[in-house]
């Protein structure tokens, strides 16, 4: 799992790629997420183009991830979420608690 960070317009976008799987992509998730938060955003989107499978570990990163952005008044955002990633985030519902955009640009014109 390979995980960067960069900024733009206001908005932190962690670029995930590979598996987010318990052990080390979910920690490299947490990991990110925490290290932007601890820098000071509050309007973070993860961005899964290059993501080919999600367990239940990185779901629950995810979930922590709104909880906390919640208790600080900020918003996770997702976007380009891959068809099998896609499907495991409705099937779950755990997708209904954050807003989903197709592409970047959609993203930041919303967020920022």
């Amino acid at each position: 799992m390979n995980v960067s960070t960069r900024t733009r317009d206001g908005v932190t976008i962690i670029d995930l790629e590979g598996k987010i799987n318990i052990g080390k992509g979910d920690l490299a998730l947490r990991d990110a997420f925490n290290a932007a938060v601890d820098g000071g955003a509050r309007s973070v989107l993860f961005n899964f183009e290059r993501v080919k499978s999600m367990d239940s570990s990185g779901m629950a990163e995810l979930g922590a991830a709104h909880r906390k952005m919640d208790e600080l008044g900020g918003t996770v955002s997702l976007t380009q979420l891959p068809m099998n990633v896609g499907e495991i985030l409705r099937m779950t519902q755990i997708v209904t608690v954050f807003d989903v955009y197709e592409n970047e640009d959609e993203a930041i014109s919303a967020m920022a």
